[in-house]
This record gives C-alpha cells, structure tokens and sequence, in this order.
C-alpha cells in the first residue's frame, strides 16, 4: 500500500502526550475506528506486549492483532500488525518546543488479496489518512482540553 503519514502538533509538553499515548488501552478514546482493545499479554506496555483491537471503518469491521515491537520512553511506539491487514506502524513524538509536542503517525499496510490487495490499499489509504488525521485531531483536542 506504501507509506500513510499523518501528523498534527499538540499544546502540551511532549511528557503529557506520551503519559497518554503509553497507556495502549486508552487508545479507543480517541480513535473512532478502534473500538475494544483486548491485552493477549500481562504487560500492557513495552516491547512483546501484544492486543487485539476491533477495528470499524463504515461497514468494514475486523479484528487488528499487534504486538509492540518498538517502545523508547518519551518518544516511540511501533507495532507489527499480524491480522487481517498486515504491516508496521509507529507513532513518533518530537518536542517542537518546551510546550509543544509534534505527533507522527506513520503506516505501512498490506491486504490480503481477497480484500482487495493492491487495488484495496489504492482505495484504502485517502481513507485510512482521513480516518487518522481526524483521529489525531480528536486526540489533540483531548489532550488539549486538559
């Protein structure tokens, strides 16, 4: 599908969003898609730690498996998707000032060719970069409001 990038700057110190961001289970307050996260493992943080979350988008419901495979305290989150839609994913926090923290999504996803392959990565990703941009949107107004 190549590369989807989505990226917003939020009023808050970057140890304010990481606070937020690091607790993986709070991720449904603010991204539409995600519905329930479910822990397959103990930890709930750190590299290893592996969930599933139920994903909506319009009719479109499926169940994303991931496991945690990059965690840097205060500045990464990347995971490898195992479900349905495969690939990797990051979300990388840079400080643009002492009160504000510029927040990357970054993603790199395939579809099995009964979904689509290719031809539905083409379709899906303007609607995937809509779909985390107004999620990124709702994040940083919760964080904001704060």
């Amino acid at each position: 599908m190549g590369n989807v990038v989505v990226s917003t700057v939020i009023e808050r110190p970057i140890a304010v969003v990481w606070d937020d961001i690091r607790r993986l289970d709070s991720h449904v307050e603010w991204m539409a898609d995600a519905e329930t996260i479910r822990f397959l493992t103990d930890d709930h943080a750190g590299i290893g730690t592996r969930f599933e979350c139920d994903t909506k988008v319009g009719p479109l419901r499926t169940t994303d498996v991931m496991e945690v495979t990059e965690w840097v305290e205060g500045e990464r989150i990347g995971v490898r998707h195992i479900g349905l839609v495969t690939g990797v994913g990051a979300f990388i926090l840079h400080p643009v000032d002492a009160d504000r923290t510029e927040f990357r999504w970054d993603e790199t996803l395939s579809f099995p060719w009964w979904f689509g392959g290719r031809i539905g990565a083409v379709v899906a990703h303007p609607l995937l970069a809509a779909i985390w941009r107004r999620n990124l949107r709702r994040l940083r107004q919760r964080l904001e409001s704060q």
